[in-house]
């Protein structure tokens, strides 16, 4: 790959990754309620579903996904159900907090049980719910392709590097959401918080599910 055409996949996968979607949403949700650390599980989860995508985009199945108008709509229902299912739950979630003589609601075990892999796990989720995702792939990756040189380093070093910039936008923008931890103490913003969160996940879901494939 030349020069040029490295630096142009630079900048597509800077603007990809820095732009703010579920994704990003998603990290500093959790970032916000449960800290920096434990939020970090989902930038993982994140990059896995990334990888997940770009194998499938490189191996032609993205193409299939690109041909068929149902198996497009199945993949695109089923993502964005599954955002909506996300928004109820953080809508619907019971949270624990303790000030003073003040108690909210809780549920069994409260919020702060959630565990790593389950947070690493719906990151996955979220990564892989948009069939967009697979189609811009599918369409990327081969602009970057030398054809006479071999597929696979070419195919690892473009994903290594899809993987590196989102994995560090998201832990930056989880730092940032961290950093609010403080404020979201209180028990009225911390309610607050989960229902504007649980809403805009509803609305990316609403969105893609209204959307078009193109």
């Amino acid at each position: 790959m030349s020069l040029e055409s490295w630096l142009l996949y630079l900048s597509f996968v800077f603007i990809a990754t820095a732009t703010p979607g579920p994704a990003v949403f998603f990290i500093m949700t959790k970032s916000g309620i449960h800290g920096w650390k434990k939020a970090s599980f989902s930038a993982l989860g994140n990059i896995c579903g990334l990888f997940f995508l770009a194998t499938i985009a490189v191996t032609g199945l993205g193409a299939v996904l690109k041909a068929s108008e149902l198996l497009f709509s199945l993949v695109k229902y089923t993502g964005a159900a599954y955002l909506i299912y996300l928004g109820l739950v953080q809508l619907f979630q019971k949270q624990q907090h303790k000030i003073g003589p003040i108690h909210c609601l809780e549920n069994k075990g409260g919020i702060s049980d959630i565990s790593s892999l389950k947070i690493m796990l719906q990151a996955f989720g979220v990564a892989i719910s948009n069939p967009k995702a697979i189609v811009f792939l599918t369409a990327l990756f081969p602009q970057f392709i030398v054809t006479d040189q071999a597929l696979i380093p070419q195919f690892i070093r473009l994903v290594i590097t899809l993987m590196t910039f989102s994995f560090s936008f998201l832990m930056l923008y989880a730092f940032l959401a961290h950093k609010a931890k403080a404020w979201l103490a209180k028990p009225c913003r911390m309610k607050w918080f989960s229902r504007a969160s649980g809403s805009a996940f509803i609305g990316f879901g609403v969105f893609m599910a209204a959307s078009s494939r193109n």
